[in-house]
């Protein structure tokens, strides 16, 4: 299903590179890639959303690919992004649903925008450091272990670190993805990262990183300082969807943002990792968002 790229300017001036696919008078649903990512969209997960009647809408974060960079950026920042691009696509109310780092970004827009967002979902999205009786790192891969550090000790080391992960992404192929995540990825997930996704992420990165490594840099600052929003103030319909084979994104930090979103829904996953999650239960994914919306009236 053919997708069409187009760019809207933020309130502030900033471009932000979009595309949708999908029926036109479908629901209108936000998806939140992961980190580091891009408005590359997979087609299975196009072709599973236009089956249930939703427009599939995204765009690349500030700082990757063609979005022009926002320094400094909170995770609650998007909320201004994602209204500008509804907005330019005359879509008053709209579902939304965050991967891996897009996680976050999903949440912000349930509590900051809860006169639009329909119904909201999750999936391995990681928790806000700190978090009050969770082990944020404990269970991660050797990379992320790594990264986040470098994330915790400044501005400074994340570079030094990102400048070389960014430069190996961003030439990556598909066959070569399972090597290039190394210690992040289970054996569900392996299983799992064979063609079309391994094709999709391969060429996500490639988008992602091409103009270099700030989006992912501010990503990382923004996961672990203040979120600019208090998940306690969600009223939304919110579904976590989490694995507990997830290498990435810990098994806890899913069971830990079931325990502290009010009346969210928890779907914990015990066959699953980050990456099977998604693309083995998409279809379920937007099944429970559309139950939730009709729910919520």
């Amino acid at each position: 299903m053919d997708a069409k790229r187009f760019e809207v300017t933020a309130p502030d001036g900033r471009s932000l590179d979009a595309a949708v696919a999908g029926p036109e008078d479908g629901t209108p649903l936000v998806f939140h890639h992961c980190t580091p990512g891009a408005v590359i969209l997979f087609e299975p997960f196009i072709e599973d959303a236009a089956t249930r009647g939703f427009r599939f809408i995204s765009y690349s974060r500030p700082g990757y690919g063609g979005s022009t960079r926002h320094p400094g950026r909170s995770v609650a920042d998007c909320a201004t992004d994602v209204s500008a691009l509804v907005d330019h696509l005359g879509a008053p109310r709209f579902c939304t649903i965050g991967w891996s780092g897009g996680g976050p970004h999903a949440l912000a827009c349930a509590a900051l925008l809860p006169d639009r967002v329909i119904a909201a979902a999750t999936i391995a999205g990681v928790a806000p450091y700190p978090a009050e009786g969770l082990d944020w790192m404990a269970g991660m891969g050797e990379e992320n272990v790594e990264e986040f550090g470098a994330a915790l000790a400044g501005p400074e080391a994340l570079g030094s670190y990102l400048e070389g992960e960014a430069r190996a992404l961003a030439d990556l192929r598909g066959d070569e993805i399972i090597e290039a995540l190394g210690d992040l990825v289970s054996d569900v997930d392996k299983a799992a990262l064979t063609g079309a996704l391994g094709e999709f992420l391969a060429g996500n990165f490639r988008e992602a990183l091409g103009e270099g490594m700030w989006g992912w840099f501010d990503d990382d600052l923004a996961f672990v300082r203040d979120w600019g929003f208090r998940l306690s103030s969600i009223r939304v319909p919110a579904t976590i969807w989490q694995g507990a084979h997830d290498r990435m994104v810990p098994f806890a930090h899913g069971k830990w943002l079931a325990a502290t979103v009010p009346s969210v829904r928890a779907r914990l996953e015990p066959d699953h990792g980050h990456l099977s999650l998604a693309v083995g239960s998409f279809g379920r994914i937007l099944d429970e968002l559309i139950a939730s919306g009709r729910a919520e009236g």
